[in-house]
């Protein structure tokens, strides 16, 4: 009896915390944390969901905390390779001079320091699924070498003319824009295309505030039981700030500011000034500078969403956005755009 009171109260607490509404988790998030009900998100999972039981490549698109690596982890989960090895690779935080030997592994010998056989992450993926995190930030001179791998599925160690061949699945993700990069000569276009067989955007946050309440839950949970403390109430006002705050920051901006909150809640009630704070910090960071390519492919995106991606007809984007249908096409493969798969 006293731990369904205690289940009737805490029930009581989060609906008016959340304006008479229960805190929902998405059920959908296929165990790996990835929390939410709405539209953007569904649409996302439903992706995951339909190129997860091939061995295509994905692509995954989205600003920095969005859960790009969640989704990446949830690809390999619902394929046949669940059972092996998910190698995951931060292209960005591995120095370039390291980054080859890192991929592909190398013999003792191969270079100075190398004082036995490495054995690199696409070996270690044998039939498995890779991740590139960051796979923008990959040296243009180590580009050419990632292709063949992908295309053939087959490399040599440094220091070694063995070719070895492994079965892996390649997942990327990325939060720079790569057909610009490949414009500048930064990117090559053939990797891109490689690549960019199923991409998939995850939303940002601010994109998706009905989520923000679940997340903010969630996440008072996880630290209030590591932190042996029990929060039964967010008062509803500061719930409204968090959902109207913009979150350059993303999901993981989220996650640090209720950890920092929990730490300081003494009582039951979330302990509120610091669930303000990042509208304080907001107002420091530098306005967000486009590019013309920036504006326009953010442009035709937002002009497909609401025309739900109809792109001819007197309805259509083409229309709405006063070009022909073929330059809207052109367009679209120019800036990298595809229409999400439902």
């Amino acid at each position: 009896m006293e731990a369904t009171g205690r289940a009737i109260e805490y029930r009581q607490a989060t609906e008016v915390a959340n304006g008479g509404q229960p805190p929902v988790n998405a059920g959908t998030g296929f165990g790996l944390g990835i929390i939410g009900e709405s539209a953007r998100l569904k649409r996302v999972l439903k992706q995951v969901e339909v190129v997860a039981p091939t061995s295509s490549t994905v692509l995954v698109l989205g600003e920095t905390g969005t859960g790009k690596e969640l989704i990446a982890r949830a690809v390999h989960n619902l394929s046949s390779r669940r059972d092996c090895p998910f190698v995951s690779t931060n292209c960005s935080a591995i120095p370039a001079g390291l980054l080859e030997s890192e991929l592909f592994g190398h013999e003792k010998g191969a270079f100075t320091g190398a004082v036995a056989r490495g054995v690199g992450r696409f070996e270690l993926a044998d039939r498995g699924t890779i991740l590139l995190d960051e796979v923008g930030d990959i040296p243009l001179e180590l580009q050419s070498k990632l292709l063949r791998i992908l295309q053939e599925q087959e490399f040599e160690r440094l220091g070694s003319t063995r070719t070895i061949r492994a079965s892996f699945r390649v997942v990327a993700t990325t939060n720079r824009d790569l057909p610009q990069m490949v414009e500048k000569g930064e990117f090559r276009s053939d990797l891109y295309y490689r690549l960019n067989v199923f991409p998939i955007e995850t939303p940002p946050l601010r994109e998706r505030p009905e989520d923000i309440s679940p997340l903010v839950w969630h996440f008072v949970r996880k630290y209030a039981q590591v932190m042996n403390k029990r929060i039964e109430t967010i008062r509803q006002e500061d719930m409204q700030v968090l959902v109207r705050y913009s979150w350059p920051g993303n999901v993981r901006e989220l996650q640090n500011i209720v950890e920092r909150s929990v730490i300081l809640t003494a009582g039951a009630v979330l302990h509120s000034p610091s669930l303000s704070e990042p509208k304080c910090i907001n107002r420091n960071v530098p306005p967000t500078v486009w590019t013309l390519a920036d504006a326009e492919r953010k442009h035709i995106l937002r002009t497909l969403r609401e025309t739900d991606w109809v792109i001819g007809g007197p309805e259509g984007a083409a229309a709405q956005l006063a070009v022909r249908r073929t330059t809207l096409l052109y367009k679209m493969r120019r800036l990298g755009i595809f229409r999400p798969q439902n």
